[in-house]
């Protein structure tokens, strides 16, 4: 991951409602939501949400499949892998030791890695 996509992706996120609206559509893997149920479960119009979803997908962070009449979203997993590990990559300086706590904290989670 270059440095604009991490930006690009950082600042899509760098919203209440496209943050709201990225981590439901996580809890909604592998399935996703259709937009329309996404936007009442947020209590978002419909537009406004489609705008905030727009810049989500052009971050990356999410994918759209028409489903005859229901375009559902879905969260992009791989970009949020990719994201997290730019982040880290730098995190030990070669001493796994130093990244322990970051480390446990992922394993530790309901949906640790190899669940998910």
């Amino acid at each position: 991951m270059e440095n604009s996509d991490s930006l690009l992706a950082l600042s899509a996120l760098a919203q209440e409602t496209r943050l709201a609206a990225f981590r439901l559509l996580v809890r909604h893997e592998p399935e996703g939501l259709p937009a329309g149920e996404l936007a009442r479960l947020l209590d978002v119009p419909q537009n406004t949400l489609s705008t905030h979803l727009g810049l989500l997908a052009r971050a990356d962070l999410v994918t759209a499949h028409r489903d005859g009449r229901v375009i559902r979203y879905r969260a992009h997993l791989a970009c949020v892998e990719n994201l997290v590990l730019f982040l880290l990559n730098d995190c030990c300086r070669g001493e796994p030791a130093l990244c322990g706590s970051i480390l446990s904290a992922l394993t530790d989670t309901p949906c640790a890695p190899k669940t998910c």
